[in-house]
């Protein structure tokens, strides 16, 4: 049996090897989510166009190294010994008995540094959406399938009989037959004067004997020009047709959130943290991404992200006018032929009592089947009156979910339990 083996040897920047980079990145891929989920912290929504410093600690790359110590008897004078004498066994050191920690200080004060190394844009969010899909991903039109569009490319000498171009095909024919028959009509023109010449001759004719040579190699070249097709397979052109692939692959995502007196900070950053993380998600399989941010008190409103997040409001909560503004939108600019659409709600729970039914309702009949997916992540513990309502929801609906986040290291965990691949383990 024979092993074949395929070694990639393409360079990457600065001449690193691809499979040395690939390796490294498994070997401390651990290390690397860890450091790819606190930078996604102190990002905005949009500032994904650039990939990641990573630190490592030097000692965690270390390779392990085997050292040869002295073995046998052997004698050695310890200055100032006054705790052992001969023959007495001294411990080991406590602790080990290497020297020098990998990120400990010297005694002039001066430490090895992490080790620090760039993961690029597409690295950054492999590593992030490592096992991640989008829901259903199998049921969608575009999934990771681009859709292409055909355009005119010129003409090939090969297709189909309905792509074949006449006009053309004929000037071809014609072209080469005029390549192929001119010096034969040309010496057929010459042959054809000088027997018109012999047979004007007057009698006695001295030339007659040349007459009938004359007229066999006229008859000659005659046939050999019958002979060049009037239409030969080289001649025929087909339009020639393309595939290109279009941009077709568009989604927009709507980004809800509470932003009464009850919403503090910390919910709001919660509720961020989230919206971020869909917004990567999502430029994973779409070309095009729009986002609309609405917030919402009593009355909803389309903001800018710095509004959307910093901007302060007062009093109740009414959360169908936020669903309301949402479908106005969605309909008006967005159709569902040209987008997917895709809804993040983030709230605290409250809710006018009489208010929570009429949101189910929105989702019910007009939001949902608009929308490819719809999440809704309440950052607060305490369920109330719209928590009940959405929960029944959720449970007619495969493309509706919601999830509770109450510190900030349960949001990574929320998100890949809604956005799990189907099939795999929550």
């Amino acid at each position: 049996m024979t092993i074949q083996s395929i070694i990639d040897r393409r360079l990457a920047g600065k001449n690193k090897s691809i499979g040395n980079r690939e390796r490294f990145l498994r070997r401390h891929k651990e290390q690397i989510r860890e450091a790819v989920k606190r930078a996604v912290d102190g990002r905005g929504i949009r500032d994904i166009e650039k990939g990641e410093d990573i630190r490592i600690p030097r000692r965690d790359i270390s390779e392990p190294v085997f050292g040869h110590g002295q073995g046998g008897k052997r004698e050695m004078v310890h200055p100032g010994n006054q705790d052992y004498m001969r023959g007495d066994r001294i411990a080991r050191p406590k602790g080990g008995g290497g020297g020098g920690g990998g990120s400990q200080a010297s005694d002039s004060g001066e430490g090895e540094d992490d080790f620090v190394f760039h993961l690029s844009k597409e690295e950054f969010m492999q590593v992030f959406f490592d096992d991640l899909a989008l829901p259903n991903l199998a049921r969608t039109t575009l999934a990771e399938t681009p859709e292409f569009k055909t355009h005119r490319a010129g003409f090939s000498s090969d297709g189909t009989p309905n792509n074949l171009h006449v006009v053309r095909s004929m000037r071809g024919a014609i072209g080469r037959r005029i390549a192929l028959g001119s010096e034969s009509r040309r010496e057929l023109r010459q042959l054809e004067e000088r027997l018109e010449a012999l047979k004007r001759h007057p009698e006695p004719n001295p030339f007659a004997r040349e007459i009938p040579a004359l007229e066999q190699e006229i008859a000659e070249l005659r046939a050999r020009l019958e002979r060049i097709p009037y239409l030969d397979p080289i001649d025929l052109r087909y339009r020639s047709r393309v595939r290109v692939p279009v941009p077709t692959s568009k989604a927009v995502m709507f980004c809800l959130m509470d932003v009464s007196g009850s919403m503090d900070e910390a919910r709001k950053d919660l509720a961020k943290r989230f919206f971020i993380l869909l917004y990567l998600f999502l430029t994973r399989h779409y070309e095009k991404i729009d986002i609309v941010f609405i917030r919402h008190h009593t009355q909803a409103q389309e903001v800018d992200e710095h509004n959307f997040f910093h901007a302060t409001e007062t009093g109740g909560t009414v959360v169908s006018s936020a669903l309301v503004l949402m479908d106005e939108i969605a309909r008006a600019r967005y159709p569902t032929s040209e987008w997917n659409i895709y809804g993040a709600q983030a709230s605290d729970g409250d809710n006018w009592h009489h208010d929570s039914g009429r949101c189910r309702e929105l989702l019910a009949d007009r939001i949902l089947p608009l929308c490819r997916y719809f999440a809704y992540v309440q950052v607060a513990e305490e369920e109330q009156n719209l928590w009940d309502e959405y929960a029944a929801l959720a449970a007619e609906n495969k493309t509706f979910a919601i999830r509770k986040v109450t510190e900030a290291n349960q949001i990574y965990p929320v998100f890949r339990d809604l956005f799990k691949k189907e099939g795999a383990a929550a």
